[in-house]
């Protein structure tokens, strides 16, 4: 999309609106990505988001409205990206994570996205990738702890200790 195409900008308005209604409370739009006409012959276009918290699919319906599905940060597995001359494809690998603690998932969700436009396909996968490896910090930094509470470890406070003399001088 360029700024001399104004044809472009009217065409991106009506779905980037749409977008923006489903936002919530604080969630910025951080990029998107939408299909090419080309490649959306048997089926309606698709409008990829990454949003600061989750991952936004819009596909419209044929006779007007669109259907969102949801991607939580969280849950996202694996994202790839293959670029071609014309255009870009996005797969994406969730699980359905139950809970942080426990590191279970039930099962796992595949959404793939072909003919995307290259440069915002780029955008959004960036994005993904970031949250991605911030997710997998964050998990392996909980199991570290899980694991050093079930081996009945001494947690080591940076606090200010307190002195036994100074202890029972409080007590007094």
């Amino acid at each position: 999309m360029s700024a001399a195409d104004p044809l472009a900008d009217a065409e991106l308005a009506r779905p980037l609106s749409e977008l923006r209604s489903v936002l919530i409370a604080g969630e910025t739009l951080e990029a998107y990505a939408i299909q090419r006409r080309l490649f959306a012959l048997t089926h309606r276009r698709a409008l990829i988001a990454a949003t600061s918290g989750r991952l936004i699919v819009l596909t419209r319906k044929l006779l007007g409205g669109y259907d969102v599905a949801t991607i939580r940060w969280q849950d996202l597995e694996e994202v790839t990206l293959h670029v071609g001359i014309m255009s870009a494809d996005l797969s994406v690998r969730a699980g359905k994570a139950t809970d942080l603690a426990t590191l279970a998932t039930q099962g796992t969700q595949r959404a793939d996205f072909r003919g995307l436009r290259k440069a915002q396909a780029q955008g959004v996968y960036r994005i993904c990738q970031t949250q991605d490896q911030a997710w997998r910090e964050k998990r392996r930094v909980r199991e570290l702890e899980e694991l050093r509470a079930r081996s009945g470890g001494i947690q080591v406070s940076s606090g200010p200790a307190l002195s036994p003399a100074a202890a029972d001088g409080d007590r007094k």
